[in-house]
């Protein structure tokens, strides 16, 4: 049993050296490892397209040049807010509400606004508070175009426009005036018509003399205003034009409360060619285009609620203001080209909205109205005008006639 024992462990002594030079030797070959492979990007930038292109695809890679996949970005969940998504569904069933105009508001109005008298703002962009009626008939005036409801001004200019008519009778002869339109009841932008006469300063008298007699509501409304002009539309038709038609605009012009007289050109040129040395009233006489058939008082601001408009200059204005009006009314006059007035922006200034106007014409808007008595209205005795509206009732909406005012020509009033 020893025996044997020792047997064993002189058999492992002699393996020692024999795994010994075998591990020399292993370690001493040298490890076959692979070369490293670099990967290769390329970096030059991929050219813009249009967001409607579809991108081409990239080309494939081979496996041994493939860089490592970038993991995707991590996406989150969108987050709704449960207040914006309502209010979301909210504006979009809510549809937007169309711009209402000052005109639309203004001339709704019936009846002035119990306020003391003032115009607000400026000719062609304001209102008027405590406008007083001018009766539809008077001892030497009558008003036209009834339906309209324009018979409304500052009361400083109803005072005026009696004056002139009972003054042009007395001293000069005139029948009588028809007056048209002076302002609406509360002012402010017209539907239709004029950009100024906003502030109850402003009034048309027509040139054709009053009638020895009343006349109807119906005739109010269907009666024409007759042109000064001949066919030239250059000078006034002497078979119309009178003496006394220029009698009637100087009155006017030599009160000292009236600014400005808008004519037209031809009009102002008759009245230079037959004015004597008396002349400082013409440079109040102001050419403008339309105003054939009338012609347009306008007082001055007094009140100071409204802006002033600048003096007019010290000539006579028939000089070489006159010929160079006379001459772009020729011009328009060529065959193929009826008469065609400039765009002084009258569109735009009827477009206002009640913010665009002096804040106080909103305390006009609201405010109380004034109603009139039927004599108070009408200027006639009670049985007079029961008469009078049993004869005829103005039609509900005014129809285009020869004194509707172009548009381009009262922008610039």
């Amino acid at each position: 049993m020893r025996r044997t024992r020792i047997q064993c462990l002189m058999r492992i002594l002699s393996l020692v050296p024999i795994a010994a030079a075998a591990h020399a030797q292993a370690v001493d070959q040298p490890v076959k490892v692979p070369a490293p492979v670099e990967a290769h990007r390329d970096v030059t930038p991929a050219p813009l397209q249009a967001p409607d292109q579809a991108q081409p695809p990239a080309p494939a890679v081979a496996p041994a040049q493939a860089a490592s996949p970038a993991p995707p970005p991590e996406q989150k969940p969108a987050v709704t807010d449960a207040k914006d998504k309502k209010g979301g569904k909210k504006d979009a069933k809510k549809e937007k509400k169309p711009k209402v105009l000052a005109k639309q508001l203004f001339g709704k109005m019936t009846s002035a606004a119990s306020l003391a008298p003032r115009a607000l703002g400026w000719y062609s962009k304001g209102c008027l508070a405590g406008g007083v009626h001018l009766a539809d008939n008077g001892p030497n005036w009558q008003a036209m175009r009834l339906s309209r409801n324009r018979a409304w001004g500052h009361p400083k200019l109803i005072k005026l426009v009696k004056r002139l008519a009972s003054d042009a009778q007395k001293k000069d002869g005139w029948p009588g005036l028809l007056v048209g339109d002076i302002a609406q009841p509360r002012g402010g932008p017209m539907t239709s018509g004029h950009a100024s006469h906003q502030v109850g300063l402003d009034a048309d008298i027509w040139l054709t003399p009053m009638p020895d007699r009343t006349l109807t509501a119906k005739e109010r409304e269907d009666i024409q205003a007759t042109s000064m002009l001949d066919t030239t539309s250059l000078k006034v038709d002497p078979s119309i034009w009178t003496p006394k038609h220029l009698a009637l605009i100087k009155r006017a012009a030599t009160y000292p409360e009236v600014e400005r007289i808008f004519v037209h050109p031809a009009i102002k040129k008759a009245l230079c060619e037959g004015t004597g040395k008396d002349r400082a009233w013409l440079g109040k006489v102001r050419p403008l285009w339309g105003h054939n058939y009338h012609f347009h008082i306008r007082i001055g601001c007094s009140n100071g609620g409204c802006t002033p408009q600048p003096a007019v200059h010290g000539d006579d204005g028939c000089g070489k203001e006159l010929t160079e009006w006379l001459k772009n009314i020729e011009k328009s006059l060529k065959p193929g080209k009826p008469e065609k007035e400039p765009k002084f922006g009258a569109s735009d200034l009827r477009q206002v909205t009640l913010e665009q106007l002096p804040a106080e014409c909103k305390t006009v808007l609201n405010g109380k109205g004034t109603e009139l008595t039927d004599a108070e209205r009408t200027g006639l005795p009670a049985a007079a005008d029961a008469k009078s509206t049993a004869e005829a009732q103005p039609t509900a909406e005014a129809k285009p006639t020869a004194d509707a005012q172009p548009a381009a020509a009262s922008a610039k009033q």
